[in-house]
């Protein structure tokens, strides 16, 4: 198959827009209430422990991505059918995302455009950027991820500016224990967004100096987590807690307070930029999951599926959930114990115990036959 690179900067950019992604369409830690940027500075820890582990991983193979790392630990027949279970999974995240960004668009953007029409163009647009490579993506990351740092500063100042940022708003901290905060740390934020980084066990084997990929890898996290947070602060700050938790796009809504001098207002734009963009790697990372895991499995190129793959998930992003509240409550909860956490937690971690096993076991056969 065609080897294909990303440099280190694009990965860096890759993982800061995936984490962002869809997360920062409905907000984290909403469960904490005013406690919620506590919640995101505990996921950041997470994050770097979970990226971590993952790069440790594909460190004992080095140059396989996880589907060949599944052979090597049992099967070709046993990888197959993971593998096939993987491409499932990483499809219906991919499903997830874009009906993330079709509502968005469709409720607060183009209210008289169906949904249809949301989901199936951008769907349409990453099938293409993936047709053309992983490089494609990684560059395209690269050359916007500027605007998001800059629209996200601009939001902040248009927010202080016309003084609707009350600090007060966070006070008291922990005013009901500390148990929201745990609950809303495990599993929630655990899975997601941090947890849904097992994606990039993927596309960290396409990466030019892998021995640097972890440190990388921490400080996208790094950054991730820090717009997280500014975003996490300014819905609560703005918004106040009840505002933001009946809100179903609370950045959104904080965004359109801003009113300075009756002339800059109505920055939506602002927001649906970062947004968008976040939706479009995020979704883009996990078709291209999906994508490699075909690729292992029928021992064809991943461009070869890409579009009909593109077209699936489309249709299935129309038809995942009857409505907005539907989709939020299989995503946000059903999902995470039937789903994430044994995708994302229970085969990582049997894969890993794997493989060290039998590097001990052939490094033990190694001794012995030495000392023979």
């Amino acid at each position: 198959m065609l080897k294909e690179n990303i440099s280190l900067s694009q990965l860096l950019t890759l993982i800061i827009n995936f984490l962002l992604g869809s997360a920062i369409v409905v907000g984290v830690g909403m469960e904490a209430k005013r406690d919620a940027w506590m919640v995101v500075i505990a996921g950041f820890f997470i994050g770097v422990l979970i990226i971590s582990a993952y790069y440790f991983l594909l460190s004992l193979q080095p140059g396989k991505n996880y589907f060949e790392i599944m052979e090597i630990c049992f099967s070709r027949p046993v990888a197959v059918v993971m593998s096939l279970v993987y491409i499932c999974y990483f499809l219906y995240i991919a499903c997830r995302v874009i009906r993330d960004f079709g509502e968005l668009i469709s409720a607060a953007i183009l209210p008289l455009t169906p949904i249809e029409v949301t989901v199936v163009l951008p769907v349409l647009v990453i099938g293409y950027i993936l047709y053309m490579g992983i490089e494609v993506l990684g560059r395209t990351s690269e050359i916007f991820t500027p605007y998001t740092f800059a629209f996200m500063l601009l939001l902040f100042l248009f927010l202080y500016g016309s003084g609707n940022i009350e600090l007060v708003n966070l006070q008291p901290v922990a005013a009901m224990g500390f148990m929201p905060i745990v609950k809303a740390i495990i599993p929630s934020i655990s899975v997601f967004p941090f947890g849904e980084l097992i994606a990039f066990t993927v596309v960290l084997a396409d990466v030019t100096n892998f021995k640097y990929s972890r440190k990388v890898s921490i400080l996208g996290v790094a950054i991730a987590s820090f717009l997280l947070l500014l975003s996490v602060f300014l819905i609560i700050t703005s918004l106040g807690e009840n505002i933001a938790l009946r809100s179903n796009f609370p950045l959104l809504s904080a965004a359109r307070l801003v009113s300075i001098g009756e002339f800059i207002e109505r920055i939506d734009a602002l927001v649906v930029f970062i947004i968008m963009l976040g939706i479009l790697i995020k979704s883009s990372v996990f078709i291209y999951g999906g994508l490699k895991g075909l690729e292992y499995v029928f021992n064809k190129p991943y461009r070869f599926f890409s579009i009909p793959v593109a077209c699936i998930v489309s249709i299935f992003a129309v038809f995942i959930s009857n409505d907005f509240a539907d989709h939020l409550k299989e995503g946000l909860y059903v999902d995470i114990f039937i789903l994430h956490l044994p995708m994302e937690y229970g085969f990582p971690i049997l894969v890993l115990a794997t493989l060290l096993f039998k590097k001990w076991r052939k490094d033990r056969s190694a001794g012995k036959g030495a000392k023979a």
